[in-house]
């Protein structure tokens, strides 16, 4: 997991309409970058919807939620039209900004080795400083705990 205090590496990803966001083009504001593992899955759906049902509180607080995973476009925008998500999907298919954040690991699912995306998530400044990391992420409490963190 990247330290708090250190730059976030800057990217470039497409969303779930196609249409590339970079993270400079957040400057001056507060991002929460998100990394799961799966659209459509039910641990990511709690997450998404979480933070779909919180949007406005961020918004007034001068945060946008950026939502990363391997997931291609075609598949970001169905899982957004699905469960009616407010915020932006970006799709990392290569995983290099997966693991440039350090969020591509082993993980163990009933005593099976794997590699995949650990559940991580960013709280990055307005000058694009990481200022809270959380890689232990309960996708059900995720969006409460980062709003209450503001």
């Amino acid at each position: 997991m990247l330290e708090v205090g250190t730059k976030a590496p800057d990217f470039t990803l497409p969303d779930q309409n196609g249409v590339n966001h970079s993270l400079s083009d957040y400057r001056g504001k507060k991002v929460i970058l998100y990394f799961y593992p799966k659209d459509n899955t039910s641990g990511c759906t709690k997450q998404a919807c979480a933070y779909t049902e919180r949007y406005p509180h961020f918004l007034e607080k001068g945060v946008e939620i950026l939502g990363v995973s391997k997931d291609s476009v075609a598949s970001h925008k169905k899982f957004e039209e699905k469960q009616n998500l407010g915020f932006t999907l970006l799709s990392d298919t290569e995983k290099e900004v997966i693991m440039r954040y350090d969020c591509w690991k082993e993980k163990k699912l009933y005593g099976k080795v794997s590699m995949g995306v650990v559940r991580t998530t960013y709280l990055i400044d307005e000058n694009g400083v990481i200022i809270k990391a959380n890689d232990k992420v309960k996708a059900r409490d995720d969006a409460e705990n980062m709003l209450n963190s503001l």
